[in-house]
């Protein structure tokens, strides 16, 4: 099985742990939509690409967004349109590889969200030759949100599952990314493309694109964010709010699971 169909059977068969991951990680889900509610205006017109079951996008649809998400899934697609029905929230639904979008009209959208398909992809040039799709598909001026899953990630979550992992050899190499801070492309949860901090902007550089943000998703609570919602609600808002005055910080770039860069296309 190629890796497409590897990435595509993994989440065909977890639709519901998908939908259902962000209830788990609410500081990822918080900040982001932060981020996105700076830039993201109700009308807008929006391409989610790579949204699973359609967390984003019916968060901004019932903002009065325009959006269309487009997934490799199309269990995920079927799930995201029925919970769109369910909550009366006009969405469009499509199946596509995000290294080709020529299915989708080009220079319509005043925002990308590719939210996804960086975990997943191993090679440079795929990599490449989405984010150059996404940016065909952006009007003049228009952002981008390309999330990353970070290098230290399964450090951080290693550490707080099961600490005997680093006796596991194969686990062992692994964690050894954390000495030689190097990206990591291989079988992690599925295949997956894991990058180190450092890597986000140089990537970036050979595109059409004027940074806004560099954003460490989880800010400084992932290793204790269990914990965290535990507690009542005023205290993990007060948090959040807290982690998202610093989560541009370079320093506390690597305290993350999730990166996130937002560009906005030059004219």
């Amino acid at each position: 099985m190629d890796s497409l169909e590897v990435v595509r059977k993994f989440y065909d068969e977890t639709v519901n742990y998908e939908w259902e991951r962000l209830e788990r990680h609410k500081v990822e889900y918080e900040l982001s939509k932060r981020f996105m509610n700076r830039h993201i205006k109700p009308g807008d017109k929006v391409l989610d690409l790579g949204g699973g079951p359609g967390k984003y996008s019916l968060y901004l649809a019932e903002r009065g967004c325009d959006v269309t998400l487009a997934d490799l899934s199309q269990n995920n697609i079927d799930f995201a349109l029925k919970k769109a029905q369910e909550l009366e929230l006009p969405l469009k639904g499509l199946c596509v590889d995000a290294r080709d979008l020529s299915s989708i009209e080009d220079g319509q959208f005043d925002h990308v969200l590719c939210m996804g398909p960086m975990y997943h992809l191993k090679i440079e040039n795929d990599r490449i030759k989405t984010i150059k799709e996404c940016l065909k598909k952006l009007k003049p001026n228009g952002t981008i949100f390309v999330a990353f899953v970070s290098s230290y990630s399964f450090v951080w979550d290693y550490l707080i599952r099961n600490p005997q992992f680093i006796l596991d050899d194969e686990r062992k190499s692994q964690l050894n990314n954390i000495v030689e801070d190097t990206n990591f492309a291989g079988q992690g949860f599925t295949d997956n493309f894991f990058i180190s901090p450092k890597d986000v902007l140089p990537f970036f550089n050979q595109f059409n694109l004027e940074k806004l943000h560099l954003l460490n998703c989880e800010g400084f609570l992932y290793l204790r964010e269990t914990e965290l919602l535990t507690q009542p609600p005023e205290v993990i808002s007060a948090w959040i709010d807290l982690a998202e005055k610093v989560c541009e910080r370079e320093d506390l770039l690597s305290l993350s699971e999730h990166l996130m860069y937002i560009g906005k296309k030059a004219q």
